[in-house]
């Protein structure tokens, strides 16, 4: 399917607005100020992230505000890209050394015949929303009236076209009767929203609070629960990972092993503080469409997607391999090694830092 976009005025205006989150392709350092001294002499690693400013993705930053790349002895580059799906082809093509993703990516990639390995589970679920136009409520009350509907997905590839795929198949309904779209997240998936472009779209925090504010969308599936995901997908479904490939974690398991100590760290402090506390950290860019109140209160209804101690949801990677082999051609049919797709061996060795 041909990836389809907003008019380029539309995604110009959306990066005035939010320069260094959605849509910004800019590297961003993983120092600044009184630790970069300390970092200057570090292993460095560029890591690219599938919507930087997006809640599901917030302990990347957090661990750079909180000074935890330094902290554990390692210079971390962070880049934005708004679809995992991109940024797994960066880190394919070697642009960049991992990816701040989904977990799924690395069963698709096996599927592929390519290797690669998720370090640390940040999610214990998507963390995921599936949103419709409030004037369409009534309308449409499930996944199996999606037959004919224009889908917001942040790009072809990405978890939500796996997602959207899924729920579709699930519902009786063939993806190929639908038109997933490309629009992003933020800004650029609110004005699709709003322009008609999509009829229902899978989206994250803050964008999902800023819809419900303004009155343009409504919940058709909540999959900021664990009950929610459950419904939705049939079990827990691991989301936000670091992963690289296979040969970069077999020959840099120092780097990956100080990067899991500054996120093990990370996942501490956030289940050890409120919303608030939390916001009070982050750049104020990432809370200027909803505000920063409402951000906090994002945070302290959903702060249960994240996982507190960075293992592997046992029951998770099973999940992920039944929704993508139902639609999925890379992976259905065929012959998938899950413990090859993730690793907890530097989660359990992890020092966390603080």
């Amino acid at each position: 399917m041909i990836t389809q976009r907003l008019a380029s005025a539309t995604a110009l205006a959306a990066c005035a607005v939010l320069a260094m989150t959605a849509c910004s392709s800019k590297a961003t350092s993983g120092t600044s100020g009184s630790t970069a001294k300390a970092a200057a002499g570090s292993p460095k690693i560029t890591i690219m992230v599938g919507g930087l400013s997006k809640q599901i993705y917030l302990p990347y930053m957090l661990a750079q505000q909180l000074g935890y790349y330094a902290k554990a002895g390692v210079n971390v580059k962070l880049q934005n890209e708004p679809a995992g799906g991109d940024a797994t082809k960066n880190m394919l093509a070697g642009q960049v050394d991992g990816v701040g993703g989904f977990y799924d990516h690395n069963i698709a990639l096996q599927g592929q015949g390519k290797s690669s390995e998720s370090v640390i589970s940040m999610l214990q679920i998507p963390g995921e929303v599936e949103l419709c136009r409030t004037d369409l409520k009534g309308k449409i009350t499930s996944p199996a009236d999606w037959k004919g509907l224009s889908l917001g997905i942040t790009d072809t590839g990405s978890s939500t076209d796996f997602l959207s795929q899924y729920l579709a198949t699930k519902n009786n309904v063939d993806p190929a009767t639908t038109h997933r779209k490309g629009v992003g997240a933020g800004t650029t998936f609110i004005a699709a929203l709003k322009q008609k472009a999509i009829d229902c779209g899978m989206t994250t925090e803050p964008t999902v609070s800023q819809i419900l504010k303004d009155g343009t969308g409504f919940i058709l599936l909540d999959m900021r629960t664990a009950a929610g995901s459950r419904a939705a997908l049939g079990g827990t479904y691991p989301a936000t990972s670091l992963y690289l490939t296979t040969g970069y974690v077999q020959g840099h398991k120092e780097v990956v092993q100080k990067l899991v100590n500054a996120y093990v760290g990370t996942l501490k402090w956030i289940q050890a503080h409120s919303g608030a506390e939390i916001a009070d950290k982050m750049p104020p860019d990432y809370y200027a469409g909803v505000g920063k109140d409402a951000y906090a209160k994002a945070l302290d209804s959903e702060k249960g997607i994240f996982n507190p101690t960075g293992i592997m949801p046992p029951d998770g990677p099973k999940t992920c391999l039944a929704v993508l082999s139902a639609f999925n051609p890379a992976v259905k049919g065929k012959s998938i090694n899950l413990p090859a797709t993730y690793t907890d061996e530097f989660v359990k060795a992890a020092q966390p830092v603080s």
